[in-house]
């Protein structure tokens, strides 16, 4: 008995962006601890700026980067 499995490759877009080393030293860890990833935070962060004006807003909103 063969099982055949099919996985579709969803086309990806690789890109580079500068960000600020201690933020992302700490997203590392919280990353470590929650199973998450920087490519899931980008995936799910660009869907809501798109289909979420709240969000889009928050984000346009929020400059103090300072924890």
């Amino acid at each position: 008995m063969y099982i055949k499995i099919y996985a579709m490759k969803k086309e990806m877009t690789l890109t580079s962006v500068k960000v600020q080393s201690e933020l992302f030293d700490d997203f590392k860890v919280a990353c470590v601890r929650h199973k998450f990833s920087l490519q899931k935070l980008a995936d799910r962060a660009i869907h809501l700026y798109l289909s979420d004006e709240e969000f889009k807003r928050k984000i346009h909103n929020h400059t103090n980067l300072e924890r």
